[in-house]
């Protein structure tokens, strides 16, 4: 789910501090602008996870938890790759949690917009599900805060969401060809078969890679999970992605990029 995306540039402040998911009231000065719909605010390691007054506290702390998790995948107390958050705090990279779907399309982000933050990924507490019964999206859109808006601007050449980047030739590789808009039908040797037709190049870039990055850490091997995305994944776990899509693989392991090789468990404890 894409909510708030952004290509706005702002001196942030980076946190070294490791998190501890404490809940506060929305701080002032230039966060001020997300005091009037949200409620709850979350620092983790500079990047800011605001709720409203509706969104239960468990909930938001979990998604706290996994971005932790993410970013500080071997849980040392220092983010993997401090290039990446960096530039997360750099263009004030943040959460917007709401209580349900109805309360998300209710915010108005014009309020925090125009006060210069646009680098903003939506998520609602009903589609947050931890305990592992269901899936639950808090893997999913944490993580595309993370590579929309930090990879993909400290790696443009390689995660740009572009045509013509290493990403964008995977992703045309996955659908059978190159696609600016989603298209009527797929071919038929696709694997990455994506139909929201609002979802443009750079969106389809987003998603393939959230799909391909959680596949080859065991998010979407369940069974039930499987039926539930077969019409638009076919590579559900990590031996079908390095057989079937050798290329986004190669980019995902590679040690360098520092992209997560454990799956969040909504536990972050620095060993």
């Amino acid at each position: 789910m894409h909510w708030v995306v952004s290509l706005f540039l702002c001196a942030g402040t980076l946190s070294a501090a490791v998190p501890d998911f404490k809940i506060t009231a929305v701080p002032g000065g230039k966060l001020r602008a997300f005091q009037k719909q949200f409620a709850q605010h979350i620092d983790v390691f500079g990047v800011r996870v605001f709720g409203t007054a509706k969104t239960p506290p468990t909930k938001l702390r979990h998604i706290a938890i996994v971005l932790a998790e993410y970013l500080d995948n071997d849980e040392d107390g220092r983010p993997d790759n401090p290039a990446v958050l960096a530039e997360l705090v750099r263009r004030n990279a943040f959460m917007a949690v709401a209580e349900t779907e109805q309360a998300m399309e209710l915010l108005d982000p014009e309020e925090f917009q125009d006060a210069g933050f646009h680098a903003g990924q939506g998520q609602f507490a009903t589609e947050t599900l931890p305990g592992g019964r269901r899936f639950d999206a808090t893997l999913e859109e944490v993580l595309h805060l993370i590579t929309h808006e930090g990879y993909a601007n400290v790696y443009p050449k390689i995660f740009g969401e572009r045509p013509g980047t290493e990403l964008a030739k995977c992703l045309d590789r996955a659908r059978g060809g190159h696609f600016r808009r989603v298209p009527r039908r797929y071919p038929k040797e696709a694997w990455f078969t994506y139909d929201d037709w609002s979802c443009d190049y750079s969106c389809q870039c987003t998603e393939y890679l959230y799909w391909a990055i959680t596949s080859v850490l065991g998010a979407q091997e369940a069974k039930h999970r499987r039926e539930e995305i077969a019409h638009e994944w076919k590579l559900y776990n990590r031996e079908l992605v390095q057989k079937h899509d050798p290329h986004i693989f190669k980019l995902i392991a590679d040690p360098k990029y520092k992209l997560p090789t454990r799956l969040p468990d909504g536990e972050y404890a620095v060993k």
